[in-house]
């Protein structure tokens, strides 16, 4: 083995572990023992990932292709925004400040810049595939300064940032499995269509999964019924005999 292959082993080892740890996290009980430890393993798979994902840009780079490096760095820049804001929402859930401080900004600045640079590069090569995923990180990017907006009163903010993230690393790792599976099970298939599916379907995916989390943890907690006092307790306002 040289030390060239030695990244994509690891890579490739961590996508793996990052696609069980994924479901199993996403099976459990949410906020158990189990679900914390599963998803700690998970984040640390995709932390894997980005840093073994630098060699493999650098790699297409002395091949001589710079689209698809430069689409690599894109996608290592949406997966390391996605495993930050996931981890940091459930450390600052109690500290809304310090989740919204500058590097929040920054992660988000840098993930929209990127997502429209992708854009363009995508107009200018007519790639579809990278204008679509380019504007993941601009709507990323409005989506994340309305969240801020919203988080001032909403005591669940820290959840819907948590659970966005993480759909958002789940379509990653699922984009990345789907990627190497149909190419094997679908043999005969047309390569483009194989790889159109791998990358749009857990897009829409997220889509999906974003929109029933939204409905189930986002609905705002009902508010109390204001009774009016009992007949039988003795009125403030004292009764005037007319």
């Amino acid at each position: 083995m040289d030390l060239a292959t030695l990244p994509v082993i690891v890579h490739v080892a961590a996508g793996t572990l990052a696609l069980v740890t994924f479901w199993t996290a996403g099976l459990v009980r949410k906020g158990s023992p189990l679900h914390r430890r599963v998803g700690q393993v998970y984040l640390l798979a995709m932390t894997v990932i980005i840093f073994t994902g630098i060699p493999l840009v650098l790699q297409m780079v002395a091949r001589g292709q710079s689209i698809g490096a430069l689409f690599l760095t894109y996608l290592l820049v949406l997966v390391g925004n996605a495993t930050w804001f996931a981890w940091r929402a459930i450390r600052d859930r109690r500290d809304r400040a310090a989740f919204y401080g500058p590097m929040y900004w920054f992660v988000v600045a840098l993930t929209a810049g990127c997502g429209l640079a992708i854009i363009a590069l995508g107009t200018q090569v007519g790639a579809l595939l990278l204008q679509v995923f380019g504007s993941v990180g601009v709507l990323g990017g409005i989506g994340a300064w309305m969240g801020w907006r919203r988080s001032a009163t909403d005591p669940k903010w820290w959840l819907k940032e948590h659970y966005g993230a993480m759909i958002g690393n789940g379509v990653a790792t699922h984009i990345a499995f789907f990627s190497i599976g149909l190419r094997g099970l679908l043999p005969g298939v047309d390569p483009q269509l194989l790889q159109n599916l791998a990358w749009f379907t857990p897009l829409a995916g997220a889509l999906v999964a974003g929109a029933w989390l939204g409905r189930k943890y986002g609905r705002p907690a009902p508010a109390r019924p204001q009774t009016s006092p009992s007949s039988s307790q003795p009125s403030p306002v004292p009764r005037l005999n007319t």
